[in-house]
């Protein structure tokens, strides 16, 4: 869910336009209507397949509305995913911008069971049979306050609940620190947004800063924070080809194991991999090849540091790449059904059709 288009250009009718002929003007009458048309409701299907979930199905449903003329389109959905694994992940979020875009809120409400079967769990060459249950509540507010940038405030409760499937791997999770935990956190929002479509972005550049302060006093077991800095930026090439590029940093303090930074590059299960700090950097061709039709090539590298491990030991530094293609949904709000494969390195890989490109 990211970007907006720029909005359809209106034809301006002057005294040197009166040659204009009858068809022409049909014809931008008909172009319009059909938008007007385009049904708000999103019906998609949900599929990814990797090593962490087994191969899940599910679906997403959800709603488009305008608040008004100058805010960027708003969303609301439920979406369900069911594996082979007989893991349940589930959730409701919305979207929104408001107020002619000086405002935008976020929130979602999560629940997932997830059954977790590691070849090597957190880099420790041990194997490792998990269930997990997480249920989970996020929402961020953002004010315009000049030009491109707002600032605002987010706050996420959690209850995460984690168990071995067997005595040798609950032991394993005592030894590594992995426990169940309750968390509640508030933070602050720096954001910078200059993107002509917040989901299928041809040019600008987004960067967001922000923390999130967990604290018993907040309804958690133990303080602890979270630092991100986020950066994306497109660059134009042509007939709507666009070159994507993202810089990601997560770094933690006093985390929980399981909650420490992971790994955040597709093919990679979120989890498997963390340390206190994490890198990335990740860079996506994206290709028009049809009126409704993209396809992506990308690649990208990760580093986990901090804690006496540095980005120059290569067992620290994880790679992956992969390419999808894409249907355009909804052209005029620019949301895409997105096919995608991703590889990393020994056995993490990926298969996932989603809404949206990874960024």
């Amino acid at each position: 869910m990211h970007g907006y288009r720029s909005r359809i250009a209106m034809l301006a009718l002057t005294g040197s336009m009166a040659a204009v002929s009858i068809p022409a003007l049909a014809q931008a009458q008909t172009d319009t209507s059909a938008t007007a048309r385009e049904s708000p409701w999103i019906l998609a299907p949900v599929f990814s397949s990797n090593p962490k979930l087994g191969t899940s199905l599910g679906a997403l449903g959800g709603y488009i509305h305008y608040f008004d003329e100058k805010s960027r389109p708003s969303i609301f959905a439920l979406t369900g995913q069911y594996s082979t694994t007989d893991s349940i992940v589930a959730g409701a979020f919305g979207k929104s911008s408001f107020d002619e875009d000086n405002q935008r809120l976020i929130a979602a409400l999560m629940y997932g069971y997830v059954k977790n079967d590691y070849s090597d769990y957190l880099g420790t060459g041990v194997p490792l049979k998990s269930n997990a249950e997480l249920r989970s509540f996020i929402t961020r507010y953002l004010y315009r306050v000049k030009g491109a940038w707002f600032v605002g405030a987010q706050g996420i409760y959690q209850n995460f609940q984690i168990a071995g499937e067997t005595g040798f791997d609950q032991e394993v999770l005592d030894i590594l620190g992995a426990r169940p935990y309750k968390s509640g956190g508030l933070g602050l929002v720096a954001y910078g947004d200059t993107r002509d479509n917040e989901n299928m972005p041809i040019n600008g550049w987004v960067l967001s800063l922000n923390n999130m302060a967990y604290r018993k006093s907040l309804g958690g077991e133990e303080d602890f924070d979270v630092y991100r800095l986020d950066i994306r930026y497109y660059v134009p090439q042509g007939k709507g080809n666009v070159f994507a590029i993202r810089q990601l940093n997560h770094f933690t303090n006093d985390a929980p194991t399981q909650v420490r930074a992971p790994v955040q590059l597709r093919g990679y299960k979120i989890g498997q991999y963390n340390g206190d700090y994490m890198s990335a950097i990740e860079g996506e061709e994206r290709l028009r090849f049809a009126e409704r039709w993209t396809a992506t090539l990308f690649a990208g590298v990760a580093c986990l540091y901090g804690g006496g491990n540095k980005c120059t030991d290569s067992s620290n530094v994880y790679w992956a790449g992969g390419a999808g293609v894409q249907y355009i949904l909804k052209p005029k709000e620019g949301i895409v059904l997105n096919l995608e494969y991703a590889d990393g390195e020994g056995d993490n890989y990926g298969i996932y059709l989603k809404m949206g490109y990874a960024y």
